[in-house]
């Protein structure tokens, strides 16, 4: 027998040694699983909106450090026309809070859903939206107005307009939407403040002390009684000291408190103010405290107000 035959005879044998006990392995293994179909998906062509929050930062000047905030996209902006322009609502959060607990505390995105705005979420720490008396890169007041509102409308497609403007805020916050809207009149149609610390820009040691994240904010923005930073910020001063001409280019005022709220008397008083000035304003006083389920009903209530003023 030549090499041939031989290599030929070996080369069988190593093939029924090996293939064939495979090949009657697999006659004996259990039929495959039939795969299931996929879930029905929507029809070619149609676009799936899925509702948008995002975070960013702003390399701030005036705070000398990058700025986080948070925006909630309509859920038809990334769909809409290029030429689609909409009005925006600023949400500003309470002292020790920060820019994302409107988004994670409450129901925000849920409510959102309906109304057809961009919702920004801004970063204030503990500096009461106020510029500091005493650091000198604490400019929460000026980084707002004059860097943050005018990169939302550079970012975004916005209504660069006081009618298409709407500002707000919880406790600390509240406090600073209503001396945003006081202050700077030709840039909000509605301001409104949920169990506002309304008179922080007069609290001193004598109120609150020396210690704890309520004093040590309070004494550090605003310095000394009677400082210049202090009248300045002074929201009751403001409406008392208000022209009867410029009383028609301020914004709605809205102001609610919870009747259990340590600041519903101060809150009350305000809107006794505002009354007293003809200001035109809603003030809501409601059973609930200075918490966040009191805060999660208001700011629905708030939405749909915004609603009507922002068009």
């Amino acid at each position: 027998m030549n090499k041939k035959n031989i290599f030929f005879k070996q080369v069988l044998w190593l093939f029924i040694l090996l293939v064939l006990p495979l090949s009657s392995l697999a006659q004996n293994l259990p039929p495959p699983k039939p795969i299931k179909p996929p879930k029905s998906s929507p029809p070619v062509g149609t676009q799936i909106v899925v509702f948008k929050t995002e975070d960013f930062k702003l390399d701030s000047k005036l705070m000398a450090r990058e700025m986080p905030y948070r925006v909630i996209l309509p859920v038809n902006y990334k769909t809409s026309n290029e030429k689609t322009f909409y009005s925006v609502v600023y949400l500003l959060h309470g002292l020790t809070g920060h820019f994302d607990n409107w988004a994670d505390k409450t129901k925000l995105t849920d409510y959102a859903e309906k109304y057809n705005y961009i919702i920004v979420m801004p970063e204030g720490d503990n500096g009461w939206y106020s510029d500091s008396a005493s650091v000198p890169n604490d400019k929460y007041e000026s980084y707002i107005i004059k860097e943050l509102i005018p990169e939302i409308d550079k970012k975004f497609r916005t209504v660069a307009d006081k009618k298409y403007r709407a500002v707000a805020g919880l406790s600390m916050g509240g406090y600073g939407s209503i001396k945003f809207g006081l202050k700077y009149p030709e840039m909000f149609s509605l301001a409104g403040s949920f169990s506002g610390a309304l008179g922080a820009a007069t609290l001193t040691e004598k109120e609150v002390g020396t210690k704890g994240a309520v004093a040590e904010s309070i004494l550090s923005v605003y310095g000394k009684p009677e400082s210049e930073t202090r009248q300045a910020n002074d929201i009751f001063r403001m409406i008392k000291e208000i022209s009867p001409d410029k009383i028609k280019s301020l914004p709605f005022i809205y102001v609610d408190c919870g009747t259990e709220d340590f600041l519903y008397q101060n809150n009350r008083e305000f809107a006794n103010l505002l009354q007293e000035k003809k200001i035109p304003h809603e003030f809501r006083q409601l059973p609930g405290g200075h918490d966040w389920r009191f805060w999660d009903s208001q700011i629905k209530e708030f939405l749909e107000l915004s609603d009507r003023f922002l068009k």
